[in-house]
């Protein structure tokens, strides 16, 4: 009799990607090397995964989502159909994208699920909601249970619910604080930004 766990150990080396015995991946996948699928988690039909990625406990990942390389995903996140992140995004655990605006059970609105998409190295907290339809910047920094009910800038720091921009954040993470000038310094990398016409940029 074949052992099935060693099969499967077989496919992942095959596919230079892990999957938990527990997890399931539906048909038509694109995964990338490198990416790790835990427990319980579900990656549903046609979804793109990049490389390095990884997914936590209870992870639910609707159809034709898709994510960019290094993509951490924490446990008893929602990701649902309309959502694409770039390379290096965060989402804490329990937060959760929705993709209908006015929700009914009786109503099929599979044909208006409005699209959100992350920006590069953007971190979205803990049982954070961001309703769809609403872009979230590169590097931006949404705090934990905030609800994002409308566009998020590049280095944008937003908290609470509704959710509202209270400063700016580096690439590392940290809070800037800028200067007469507009100039910031990131106090651990030493990257320089300068805030101008409302809007962060890193000057090279």
């Amino acid at each position: 009799m074949v052992d099935l766990l060693f099969l499967q150990r077989m496919q992942t080396e095959e596919k230079n990607y892990f999957a938990h015995e527990t997890a399931i991946i539906d048909e038509g996948c694109e995964i990338g090397a490198g990416t790790k699928i835990w427990h319980f988690t579900h990656i549903m039909s046609n979804c793109k995964i990049g490389n390095h990625c990884n997914f936590g406990q209870n992870v639910v990942v609707s159809p034709d989502v898709i994510l960019g390389n290094n993509v951490k995903v924490q446990n008893n996140v929602s990701i649902y159909t309309g959502v694409t992140c770039d390379d290096d995004v965060f989402l804490g655990p329990s937060m959760v994208f929705t993709n209908v605006i006015n929700p009914r059970s009786a109503v099929n609105r599979r044909n208006q699920y409005a699209k959100t998409h992350v920006g590069r190295g953007a971190s979205i907290g803990a049982n954070a909601t961001i309703v769809c339809g609403h872009d979230i910047g590169k590097f931006a920094f949404i705090g934990a249970g905030a609800v994002v009910t409308k566009n998020v800038p590049d280095y944008a720091l937003v908290v609470g619910n509704p959710s509202r921009q209270t400063g700016w954040m580096s690439e590392f993470g940290h809070k800037l604080e800028f200067n007469e000038n507009g100039i910031a310094n990131c106090p651990e990398s030493g990257q320089i930004y300068e805030l101008k016409n409302g809007s962060v940029s890193r000057i090279k």
